[in-house]
């Protein structure tokens, strides 16, 4: 008999396939921002809201979901703040995570083993409850991943930009952060909450080897952390081997395989096509690099610091914004952002 007809093989197979879309579809923007290890960070913290659930005697994911969440929201306002102190106020709060978490379940009269199949993942022992309520938290984060693509990625790239543009910079922040905070205690019954950060991060960085565009990259993203999810669940169940583990070293050899492939496309693009504007995601008006149009020299109007445009402070120049772009003074034209 095929191991696909067990129940629990098939509630697996559906877990990996929704958690193997959401984690990378948000891991992306996370990248973007240079927070590659929020989510590990989040895992910490998440394992504090499984013990209060296991306290309480009710869902450990539902607590999951609400203590990452505040703690998601306490991070975004750490990191906005940009103090000198806020690694280490971060550091403070993942430590507590884990701590709180081993504490509370003795507290809740059970062995830290109990946090086992949180820590590393327990697919295979999803029951039908827990795999309606990962289903609709991971369609919840994609939809919003992929539907406000172009504000989140303005917000992550150039926040200085969005802000003039109109964006509410602090609450699209949030809501990536809490997005994040979701991801997590979806993917924790996956592949664990100590490798839920790899889920998030290695199918985006392998996509960034391959795409140009951040369009591109979102959506392949999603495609390699889907397959792993899904492969690793098949191999586990044929090999007898912990799934988390074998979802995340298949997307491990999915980097190593495609990092070579990218390194030659990259030369290539490079000598074939130096300043190729094919490099914009004409679809969302945003690019993954700082790719640029130069304005002509008859651009007809010279900007400065009377000129009535506003003016964006960017690295050691100023940018101007006209005609619903950026022009940055460069030699004897300017170029477009």
């Amino acid at each position: 008999m095929s191991l696909l007809t067990y129940d629990f093989v098939q509630r697996a197979l559906l877990a990996a396939f929704v958690t193997g879309l959401a984690a990378p579809a948000i891991g992306t923007y996370l990248v973007q921002r240079r927070q590659a290890l929020m989510g590990d960070g989040l895992g910490h913290v998440a394992l504090t809201g499984v013990a209060v659930g296991l306290w309480f005697s009710t869902s450990p994911v539902a607590t999951a979901v609400v203590v990452a969440i505040l703690a998601s929201v306490l991070m975004e306002l750490v990191r906005e703040r940009g103090s000198t102190s806020g690694d280490v106020a971060l550091a403070l709060l993942f430590y507590g995570g884990i701590a709180g978490g081993v504490f509370i379940t003795g507290l809740a009269g059970q062995s830290a083993a109990t946090l086992n199949r949180f820590l590393f993942g327990s697919i295979t022992t999803v029951d039908e409850r827990d795999i309606w309520v990962t289903v609709a938290l991971a369609v919840v984060v994609v939809l919003a991943a992929v539907g406000l693509a172009p504000r989140l990625f303005a917000i992550a790239h150039d926040p200085d930009f969005a802000r003039v543009a109109g964006l509410r910079v602090r609450g699209y922040n949030l809501l990536v952060s809490v997005l994040a905070a979701v991801t997590v205690t979806v993917a924790m019954r996956t592949v664990g909450l100590l490798l839920v950060s790899a889920l998030m991060v290695v199918p985006v960085a392998t996509a960034q080897q391959l795409t140009r565009t951040f369009k591109q990259t979102l959506l392949v993203a999603m495609a390699l952390g889907t397959a792993a999810a899904v492969s690793g669940v098949l191999v586990s169940a044929n090999v007898d081997v912990a799934p988390g583990a074998t979802i995340v070293l298949l997307a491990l050899g999915g980097f190593a395989l495609a990092w070579p492939v990218g390194m030659v496309l990259r030369r290539r693009r490079r000598v074939a096509e130096p300043f190729s504007d094919d490099a914009l995601d004409l679809d969302l008006g945003l690019e993954l690099g700082h790719d640029h149009t130069v304005v002509p020299e008859e651009h007809g109007h010279d900007h400065g610091p009377d000129c009535g445009h506003q003016a964006v402070p960017h690295g050691d120049h100023v940018d101007y914004v006209h005609d619903g772009h950026r022009h940055a003074p460069h030699g004897g034209h300017y170029d477009e952002h």
